[in-house]
């Protein structure tokens, strides 16, 4: 559905985006991350043919954007950063405007219009003036025209900016049930949203991919992925500490107070290997009374930060 290939933006000496390659098929929605400035929202312009790119070219739908946009625009919807609109038109008149761009007869305008206020959750506002609206409200309006004339594919940049809690729940379900007959990319910068909504991620750093794939395997990469975390309501002796340390696969552990009235116990693993049954199993031998025990599955953000900022001075 989407091809990228050696896609590159320079502004005179900068390089905004550096050759980049990826794909995407229908139903997936891939997560694109990076830093302010990484280069997100260029390609992202770049994609829905917005911007022009400097070199390399991609595709949606097998139509090339340098060679045939009108028809790359036919087939995006695309939801800008901040969704630009006409301020003083209201949430009516700018929807029915979009979908005369768009090539709707009366009729068809009318059922589409009707549709995505729906979806979108925008009766309250439909005759307010977009200047009078919400962040929140305005980001909806956006996501309306974005979806008004059902495209197969969605570029959205930033697309839960603004709402609130439940207007993003509503949003992350929207894009999910969406998936199953699209192919989208959206850009964020909430790493919850990326691991609640994405079954794939890439991130780029100062215009580069630095790692491609699925939330699971992002986390294999954090340095807790597989660390055993253990709460007791008192502080275990120190040799248990040591048995546990001499358990095949095991690198360290360490103790320390969690800060609600328990003990918390981290059991590291060498090269991040599973060993979550051997620790039970040396626990229930000792008759060790736990509270609580789980595997960490990795955090995000410290993958995030290892990618964009571990290699810099």
């Amino acid at each position: 559905m989407i091809e990228v290939n050696q896609i590159t933006k320079k502004y005179g000496s900068y390089l905004a985006v550096d050759s980049v390659s990826f794909q995407v098929e229908k139903g997936e929605i891939l997560g694109f991350l990076g830093p302010n400035g990484a280069g997100k929202s260029t390609t992202m312009k770049m994609l829905s043919c917005f911007i022009t790119p400097t070199s390399g070219t991609a595709s949606i739908v097998g139509k090339d954007i340098l060679k045939d946009p009108l028809a790359v625009r036919q087939n995006i919807g695309y939801l800008p950063e901040s969704a630009p609109s006409y301020q003083n038109m209201t949430v009516s008149e700018f929807l029915n405007f979009v979908a005369s761009i768009r090539g709707f007869d009366d009729r068809e305008k009318e059922n589409r219009i009707e549709g995505i206020i729906g979806v979108t959750s925008l009766e309250e506002a439909r005759y307010q003036t977009i200047d009078t609206l919400s962040k929140g409200y305005k980001q909806r309006v956006g996501f309306a025209q974005a979806l008004l004339h059902d495209p197969p594919v969605l570029i959205l940049d930033e697309p839960t900016d603004g709402l609130d809690p439940n207007q993003k729940r509503e949003v992350r379900n929207l894009i999910k049930q969406m998936s199953r007959e699209k192919a989208i990319i959206l850009s964020t910068h909430i790493l919850e949203e990326m691991e609640a909504v994405c079954t794939r991620a890439i991130i780029i750093d100062r215009g580069k991919i630095v790692a491609n794939g699925s939330p699971a395997d992002l986390l294999k990469e954090s340095n807790m992925h597989n660390v055993v975390t253990m709460k007791t309501k008192s502080s275990p002796d120190q040799s248990l500490n040591d048995l546990l340390v001499e358990l095949p696969g095991v690198a360290g552990a360490e103790t320390e107070e969690s800060g609600d009235g328990l003990f918390l116990t981290r059991i590291k693993p060498e090269n991040k290997a599973d060993i979550l049954s051997e620790v039970k199993s040396l626990l229930s031998d000792k008759k060790v009374d736990i509270e609580e025990i789980y595997r960490e599955k990795g955090f995000m953000d410290e993958v995030f930060w290892n990618l964009t900022h571990g290699g810099r001075n």
